[in-house]
């Protein structure tokens, strides 16, 4: 299925039953522009988050999560979550629902190799993968695969056959991306899989914090109650798999923001040093420059030309 709108949850009359049977029989496709969208609750399928333009807010246990433009979000089977976009503010926002028998199939024929499917081609499959439920960047092959699908459903409305071949590959490439988070886990400085994992898992948590409210410039006793890693363990950790400090990598985020509004906006450079969560302007340019060897003013310049 394919919406072009978010639905109204407020509309007197939604049956937000019926409206959430759907995700149980079909793939569902959301491409929508919106600025007062939310849920307030709800257990989701596998499901793919994009944001285009402005931001959306999902509530992931007792963390918030703000997916912005070039980063996705992908949420598990049976997992409850909220999501919001700010009112008064658009976002342009792209939703992928995986139905469960969908993904357990693509997700079989993943795992096995050639000659395993072919002996059980028709075997049930039950397992669903499970992903790591944080923020990561989006690459050229994901936009292209979006891109595609999205093209195709406003060229030639919704076909079941053309839109399950398009989210065949798509899903494939998410797991191709779970496969990389694996095999980063074994950075982390532990003994046994089990603990390797769950640091792992609390790590996304605290580099997710940094992404959504960086302008907010968290600090280490934030990041450490909300990750439930002690402070030393979080920046140890952290080093390892991220090969940075958490207060390195949130001057990371802060400066690739500014960069982006100096391309994309006028804003002047006072406004985008707040906007980016630095105390004051010259602090703000020593750090751009030390980065991008060029004066914020220049940059814009540059980026113009």
């Amino acid at each position: 299925m394919y919406f072009t709108e978010l639905p109204d949850h407020s509309r007197p009359g939604f049956d937000e039953g019926l409206h959430f049977s759907k995700f149980k029989k079909y793939n569902v496709v959301f491409n929508a522009e919106s600025n007062n969208g939310h849920c307030d609750s709800h257990v989701g399928c596998l499901s793919l988050k994009i944001v285009l333009a402005g931001e959306e807010w999902y509530g992931v246990g007792s963390r918030q999560v703000a997916v912005r433009p070039n980063q996705f979000l992908v949420l598990n089977n049976d997992q409850t979550y909220s999501c919001r976009i700010v009112k008064g503010k658009t976002a342009r926002v792209q939703s992928v629902f995986f139905k469960k028998e969908f993904a357990a199939t693509v997700f079989q024929d993943t795992i096995h190799n050639e000659k395993y499917s072919l002996d059980h081609p028709f075997d049930p499959a039950e397992k669903m993968p499970e992903f790591f439920q944080t923020l990561h960047s989006i690459e050229p092959e994901l936009q292209m695969q979006m891109t595609q699908l999205i093209t195709a459903l406003d060229r030639n409305g919704y076909d079941k056959c053309m839109v399950d071949e398009h989210l065949v590959f798509l899903l494939r490439y998410l797991i191709g991306i779970r496969q990389t988070d694996l095999r980063q886990v074994n950075n982390v400085s532990a003994l046994k899989s089990n603990t390797r994992t769950e640091i792992y898992k609390r790590l996304c948590i605290a580099r997710d914090i940094l992404h959504s409210s960086f302008m907010d410039n968290p600090d280490l006793n934030l990041l450490s109650s909300m990750s439930c890693l002690s402070v030393p363990q979080l920046i140890r950790q952290f080093k390892c798999v991220f090969n940075t400090t958490p207060h390195q990598y949130l001057n990371q985020v802060k400066l690739k923001h500014a960069a982006e509004l100096l391309t994309s906006t006028d804003n002047p450079i006072q406004q985008i040093t707040w906007q980016c969560g630095f105390e004051d302007m010259s602090a703000f340019c020593r750090s751009f420059k030390a980065v991008y060897l060029v004066q914020p003013t220049a940059f814009r310049k540059q980026a113009v030309l």
